[in-house]
């Protein structure tokens, strides 16, 4: 189980359905809540996909507070410091943000997509 999760890129939820008479799971949970932003133990979670299409809430009178949503792409606004890089080499950048794009991701890119490298 561990080499399987050691393979996996992160998520957003992480769901582990488990016997304790198995055995004891606390490698498996911190193998996990380094790789997602939710972990959920004998429990399943809401089952949307995080994509830009799905918003929950609104403005009123759908919620109080319209400045976020628990589901979709901008529920990652609710979770995040955002961190603005000017400038910055990319020797001093992590991989997912280096022109170079040596990961290959796909980024966004004035309004699209891309997996190219920025000159």
């Amino acid at each position: 189980m561990l080499a399987v999760l050691h393979s996996l890129h992160g998520q957003f939820t992480a769901s582990l359905i488990y016997d304790p008479d198995l055995g004891d799971a606390a490698e498996i949970v911190t193998l996990l809540k380094q790789k997602d932003g939710r972990v959920l133990v004998k429990g399943y979670p809401t089952g949307v996909e995080l994509s830009a299409a799905i918003v929950q809430g609104g403005p009123y009178p759908a919620t109080s507070d319209a400045r976020g949503t628990s589901v979709g792409s901008s529920s990652i606004e609710r979770c995040l410091r955002p961190i603005c890089y000017q400038n910055v080499p990319d020797q001093l950048l992590l991989n997912a943000f280096k022109n170079a794009n040596p990961l290959g991701i796909v980024r966004p890119i004035n309004g699209g997509s891309s997996r190219e490298a920025l000159t």
